[in-house]
């Protein structure tokens, strides 16, 4: 169950110029989230920008109770989050989301992510190892200017292959492709995926092309993030059309099987 608390901001870190980790103690939340969920936060006091922050959470410190996020700036909200300094709150409703990644009955799994989506994939991989399962990693990124948390992700898989767009770092070209060919050689068990949406498409038809089971983490814009709004919807594929069928991501998600909605 989500609960709504001032978290302690224990740590603050720029990865890039305009992506920063923070670092908060939440235990009550830490204690609950799984794989896949995120959080909701307060930007400020006042009344602009009203509207709470989703961010998926990237890294669980079960046995510190510190939960970590990473976040681009991309608005205003965002922009002012960068202002919160060491020892300073944050206000905080978490763990929220129904839909987690579910790796448990599988044994070598492939995760794949893009650009920012792969901040939710690492407490995946994390577990996943931890609990002795083959992790194959594939991050790609649009140029070396871009890549992070290699190092981090390097020491939670088996193996990791990052790929730039334009070739300027490591393997040139898509992560997806070095992922269908390793699919092509040995099999997969389960594809696990969070990026830019032409990333997801593509794998969502390699996975049922190849009748390999494939969940996705969507990342769409919410308001709420409690299933309110409405705003957030996403049409399944099983539902006639019509009368068409809506999960929402914040409630029946972020993690969809990749064969059930519509991307």
């Amino acid at each position: 169950m989500a609960e709504q608390m001032l978290a302690e901001l224990v740590k603050k870190e720029a990865l890039k110029p305009d992506i920063f980790k923070f670092s908060v103690k939440a235990p009550a939340i830490v204690k609950e989230a799984k794989p896949g969920n995120f959080i909701e936060i307060r930007i400020t006091e006042q009344t602009e920008p009203f509207l709470r922050r989703p961010i998926s959470i990237y890294n669980l410190d079960k046995e510190n109770g510190i939960l970590e996020f990473i976040f681009q700036v991309k608005g205003k909200g965002t922009e002012i989050l960068t202002k919160r300094e060491e020892g300073q709150t944050i206000d905080i409703i978490g763990p929220i989301g129904y839909g987690t990644f579910q790796y448990e009955k599988y044994q070598k799994i492939a995760i794949i992510g893009g650009g920012i989506g792969i901040f939710p994939l690492y407490e995946l991989a994390k577990c996943a190892k931890k609990e002795g399962k083959e992790v194959s990693t594939y991050l790609g990124f649009r140029s070396k200017d871009f890549v992070v948390l290699e190092k981090e992700f390097e020491e939670v898989s088996n193996e990791l292959v990052i790929t730039t767009d334009d070739g300027s770092y490591a393997k040139p070209g898509f992560a997806i492709q070095y992922l269908e060919k390793e699919i092509q050689m040995e099999k997969i068990d389960a594809i696990y995926a969070c990026g830019p949406l032409p990333m997801l498409k593509a794998v969502q038809k390699l996975s049922l092309e190849k009748d390999i089971p494939c969940q996705i983490s969507l990342e769409e814009k919410m308001a709420c993030g409690l299933g309110v709004c409405l705003g957030c919807a996403v049409k399944t594929t099983k539902s006639p059309k019509e009368a068409p069928e809506y999960w929402h991501v914040c409630k029946a998600g972020p993690v969809f099987q990749a064969k059930d909605v519509e991307i």
